[in-house]
């Protein structure tokens, strides 16, 4: 009986820092985040940027399997991440896995039987073969409606490229035909719907039919996934499959909030690559932290970085005895910062000692020289 979850996501950085011969330039690095199922991080590590996403899974299977001493633990990841070889190194560690398989896959397992059309018109369907794998199959309506919409945004733009083509060609009687169909006909290629946008000329004319039966044929997977696991039905139901897959979500948000909000795990100023990896192990400390806040503080009508901005507000009034500082006196904190403090169950004590150091950040440190 599987007794855990772990989920796990790969993503690369393009992090400005400084090479080992002094000189700031950009370099690629590829950071691997793994959380438990509330996702909360377990343990992150640093590549290099080359490394592709599959290939960070080993390491992590290896530390889960000998440096952890996990057994019966499920490994959750998307589709770029668990594939053929990743799933024989899970199995060999006695491991299983939730992934999900890309379009041309579930295409390929249409043709073959393997499951059909009408299982995605179900909530949540489920196909095990004889070997032991099971599908869960769904089509999410919202989703589907984003990719048509995107579509026909494509669709749209490709028609104003005609018309554009086209305003061109009677303004210029010397203009070539073939040339303006090579550049509509490019710019249905880079939009990626060249199968069923089809270009044609009529004399000096470039006319756009849609084929409707390609366009069918390219919308039947609209809003569909499909599931993969070697689990056993015992172990996990279909919707706890769906339910472990989806809350990969929450380690996406992890990478967000350390890559963009609070944490900005970007630039990084460092060169030793032991220093990189230190970094960006204080930065999953740090989002741990922010994760914490997010949980304790969500009652109040404030985000994080908000909350963070109120408690900026409050101040220490240093205390002087015979000209020297001895204390830090700290005020009752006033209405928000208080309900804030409150929910984070954090208590303030009402003196803190002080030394008389000053501390200046790198930001304000020209100025307090200044001063001086």
């Amino acid at each position: 009986m599987t007794s855990s979850y772990l989920e796990g996501v790969s993503n690369e950085l393009s992090a400005f820092g400084y090479n080992r011969d002094g000189k700031r330039g950009k370099r690629q690095i590829v950071i691997g985040l793994l959380c438990d199922s509330s996702g909360r991080p377990l343990t992150i590590e640093v590549f290099p940027g080359n490394t592709q996403d599959p290939q960070t899974l080993a390491s992590q299977i290896k530390k889960t399997a000998r440096r952890f001493g996990g057994r019966e633990v499920t490994f959750v990841g998307d589709r770029g991440m668990i594939k053929s070889q990743q799933v024989k190194d899970l199995q060999s560690e006695g491991f299983h896995y939730i992934t999900a398989i890309t379009k041309p896959q579930i295409e390929s397992l249409l043709a073959a039987g393997v499951f059909e059309m009408c299982l995605f018109d179900q909530d949540l369907a489920e196909v095990e073969t004889d070997e032991g794998v099971r599908y869960v199959l769904r089509r999410n309506p919202l989703r589907a409606q984003e990719v048509q919409a995107c579509r026909e945004d494509k669709l749209s733009a490709l028609r104003r490229k005609v018309e554009e083509r086209n305003h061109y060609l009677t303004e210029h009687p010397r203009a070539r035909v073939d040339v303006a169909l090579r550049q509509v006909r490019q710019q249905g290629e880079t939009l990626r719907i060249s199968k069923w946008a089809k270009i044609s000329v009529a004399g000096r004319v470039l006319c756009l039919e849609v084929d409707e039966q390609a366009l069918a044929e390219v919308g039947q997977l609209d809003g569909c996934y499909v599931l993969k696991t070697d689990l056993a039905q015992e172990a996990a139901s279909k919707e706890t499959v769906h339910a472990r897959y989806k809350d990969l979500s929450m380690v996406e948000w992890a990478f967000r909030t350390s890559k963009t909000v609070q944490l900005e795990i970007r630039p990084i100023h460092v060169r030793l690559a032991t220093r990189t990896r230190g970094h960006a192990f204080v930065v999953m400390l740090a989002y741990r932290i922010v994760a914490e806040l997010a949980a304790r503080w969500g009652d109040i009508d404030l985000t994080v970085d908000e909350g963070i901005g109120e408690l900026t507000t409050l101040c220490a009034t240093e205390v002087l005895i015979e000209g020297k500082p001895r204390c830090n006196k700290i005020p009752r904190p006033r209405g928000s910062v208080g309900r804030l403090l409150k929910a984070a169950k954090v208590r303030l004590p009402d003196v803190l000692p002080c030394s008389g150091v000053r501390v200046a950040t790198r930001r304000k440190l020209p100025e307090n020289r200044i001063s001086r």
